[in-house]
């Protein structure tokens, strides 16, 4: 059976933006870089993952998983997988989507 693992790869925090436009908020962003999740059904949000994250995650899962390829049009080493990042501006995070057979 085919599965997407989500891996997060890296954590930004653009401070300047941050103290210029941002609220201040409590515990924006509870991923750490090496943290994995399996989707097996795109409709499923897995435990511990940010909704908004897998909002922008959500079609390049849905494309992986119905087996698409070649996202980026030869970008990728790896035409099985995409890198993606949240949309969130003041922090984004990075993540790895790779086709898994598990």
């Amino acid at each position: 059976m085919k599965a997407i693992k989500i891996n997060v790869i890296k954590k930004v925090n653009h401070l300047d933006l941050i103290s210029k436009y941002e609220n201040k908020i409590e515990n924006p962003c509870s991923l750490n870089i090496g943290d994995t999740f399996i989707v097996k059904d795109y409709d499923e949000i897995p435990k511990g993952m940010c909704v908004s994250a897998y909002i922008s995650l959500y079609p390049f899962i849905m494309s992986l998983l119905s087996g698409g390829s070649n996202i980026y049009h030869s970008w990728m080493k790896d035409d099985k997988s995409a890198l993606v990042s949240c949309n969130d501006g003041f922090r984004p995070v990075s993540f790895l989507l790779e086709v898994v057979n598990i």
